[in-house]
């Protein structure tokens, strides 16, 4: 038992997380009618704690506890920082969103947290079954998230969809799983990879069953062609302060999930999954950039380009090397904070009853609010990969990664369909200030709201233009 709880203390932030839900729900049970945002309060105090333990965490050795159960290692805490702050901005955004819908903010919050729990266990999982326990952690509360606006008819019809697809794709995965424990008779997944180096050639047309239905599922959670249904139907029937959660943090736990499986676990099969991920990837870049233009509702449009980021993502695991993984893990992080701002925005504007659904709602928006327009412009220059902005700098790395293991025609693809996703990006730009306003009435944020907005638009540019240390943060992570 001693040597089951070892330096349990590199699980702290997981502890931390956990003892905030409670808390939080615990208060919004017994405190609410006295201090009505105490579990906002209780969520960003220990959103930011954890915030800080990881930071200390960065640097430090690969750890296994629990008997191999959980990995500490420096992928893990980086991914893990990235999904709190994107959470910490989720939360934040919503807060107006939820109090003037009369939304059961509580409920909110505190189902965020669990999920935010699940995507931690995630990216640390180091075993099958830690995998789908994470996974199952992160997912049930994102269903009942969408259904949280209980008297909206889309909302209810999008939970629905979300947990059918859900439900099938969390059982194709655990149908992979099976398979791979039945070829090799481990749960570890170092363990696994061991045997399949050994006896990997005996259990060729297993394996490519197993690999098949994990890489379903895991497509699925991250929203890949061909297993991106759900997505424009969720995004837009949901209430926009879950969309904007469920765009940002479980991108990134989902392509942790990846990594553990396949850079881990599956690397003796690598040709295997990478003709798999090929068509994945080149498939999500094209048919989301493509569909994308065609919307005219922006969180469908939004939708289909996390379809399409998605897909550059793939480019770097495509790869398959140290360089591609960590240019996958940069673009991932970087693509929450560009759909936190861009989700963001929505969920601002959408004030006093309105919502923003429409593109056209944001005509004109540089009169009304020259400052947000700005900020928008920042967010859409970044996901066209515009330099100076990050979204040029991921789009970059993956491309060069591509290149470096002579894959120069996907990377010649990936940048086709970035010029053709571009269009969409910059309509929303010319719609913002060469469009009539449909009203000439300012739009009033509140001012903790704003900066916070501000800082996470600025942080865009920022990182464009010194991306050193976060490039380095990502390449030592695979390095070392």
């Amino acid at each position: 038992m001693i040597a089951l709880l070892e330096n349990l203390h590199i699980a702290l932030p997981e502890m931390i997380v956990l003892a905030t839900a409670c808390l939080a729900l615990l208060a919004d049970l017994f405190i609410r009618h006295r201090y009505k945002d105490i579990s906002f309060v209780i969520a960003c105090i220990g959103l930011l704690l954890a915030i800080c333990i990881n930071a200390l965490y960065i640097g430090g050795f690969k750890a296994l506890i629990l008997n191999g159960l959980y990995i500490s290692d420096d992928v893990s805490h980086l991914m893990k920082i990235f999904i709190y702050i994107t959470v910490l901005l989720s939360f934040i955004y919503a807060r107006q969103y939820i109090d003037e819908r009369k939304m059961p903010g509580g409920d909110y919050y505190v189902l965020g947290l669990f999920s935010t729990l699940g995507m931690m266990i995630l990216v640390s999982a180091h075993s099958l079954v830690t995998i789908y326990l994470g996974l199952e952690l992160m997912s049930l509360p994102l269903y009942a998230m969408t259904a949280i606006r209980r008297t909206n008819s889309d909302a209810s019809e999008a939970a629905i969809k979300y947990f059918v697809m859900g439900a099938i794709a969390s059982g194709m995965l655990l149908y992979g799983m099976s398979l791979i424990y039945g070829a090799t008779g481990k749960l570890n997944l170092l363990e696994i990879a061991n045997v399949l180096a050994v006896n990997g050639q005996q259990q060729t047309t297993l394996l490519t069953f197993a690999l098949v239905f994990i890489l379903a599922g895991v497509g699925f959670k991250l929203a890949a062609v061909p297993f991106h249904m759900w997505v424009p139907d969720v995004y837009q029937g949901a209430p926009s302060s879950v969309t904007l959660f469920i765009s940002t943090a479980p991108k990134i736990a989902a392509l942790g999930m990846l990594f553990r499986l396949l850079n881990i676990s599956l690397i003796d099969i690598t040709v295997q999954w990478q003709q798999i991920l090929l068509v994945m990837s080149i498939l999500s870049t094209g048919l989301g950039n493509l569909l994308a233009v065609v919307q005219s509702n922006i969180k469908r449009l939004l939708a289909y380009s996390a379809i399409a980021h998605i897909g550059y993502a793939l480019f770097g695991v495509l790869a398959a090397s140290p360089a591609g993984y960590s240019a996958a893990l940069y673009y991932i992080v970087v693509y929450a904070l560009m759909s936190a701002a861009a989700f963001g925005l929505i969920v601002l504007m959408s004030s006093q009853g309105m919502e923003i659904d429409a593109v056209e709602d944001l005509k004109g928006l540089n009169k009304r609010s020259p400052w947000l327009a700005f900020m928008m412009l920042l967010v859409m220059f970044s996901m066209a990969g515009v330099p100076p902005t990050v979204g040029f700098f991921a789009k970059l790395l993956v491309l060069k990664a591509l290149v470096d293991v002579q894959l120069t025609w996907v990377a010649v693809l990936g940048l086709l369909f970035t010029v053709i996703g571009a269009y969409y990006y910059i309509h929303i730009v010319k719609t913002m200030y060469f469009d009539t306003a449909q009203t000439n009435e300012p739009i009033v944020i509140n001012r903790s709201n704003g900066l916070d907005y501000s800082l996470n638009c600025l942080a865009l540019l920022f990182l464009g233009l010194f991306p050193g240390a976060l490039v380095s943060l990502c390449t030592n992570a695979f390095t070392n």
